[in-house]
Parts: C-alpha cells; structure tokens; sequence
C-alpha cells in the first residue's frame, strides 16, 4: 500500500502505462500472427506483404520500450528466414 502521494501517483501512473504497453505488444502480436497464417497457408506474397508491414510495427515497440532489441531482431531473422524459404520453395 502507498504511503505517499508520490508513491500513490506512481501507481496510477504505471496502471496507465501498462496499459499503453499491452496494446502495443498485443499489436504487435497481431501483425506477426498474420505473417504466420500466411506461412501456413503456403501463400509467399501475403507472408512477404505481412512481414513488411510488422517489421516496423516490431522495430517500434523496441523504440517504446516495450520489447527487448535482440528479441525482436530475432524474430525478424526467423520469419525472414522462413518467408524466403516458402518463395524459393
């Protein structure tokens, strides 16, 4: 329990933010969810259509805060990785 007024602040405060912050990151899941069901489907132009679109969306939630940079870079390598495997297949 806050014992402050600070400390009271602070807790609304962070209330806000995590909520800013889960939107952003179920966004983001969002938009990697559509590169993955376009993997799924076999569909290379909708799964290369889908990444270059949450590329930037990942690589802002870095800029936010939100997710680690090498968390995201990784990802990004995978699912590249993987649309590039489904084109040349």
């Amino acid at each position: 329990m806050a014992n402050t007024p600070q400390a009271e602040k602070r807790i609304r405060r962070n209330d806000r933010r995590a909520a800013i912050n889960k939107a952003r990151v179920s966004r983001i899941r969002t938009f990697v969810k559509k590169v993955e069901s376009s993997l799924a489907a076999g569909d290379a132009a909708a799964a290369a259509a889908a990444l270059q679109a949450a590329q930037p969306e990942m690589m802002r939630g870095v800029a936010k805060g939100v997710l680690h940079k090498n968390t995201v870079s990784r990802k990004i390598s995978r699912l590249a990785a993987r649309v590039k495997g489904l084109a040349t297949a």
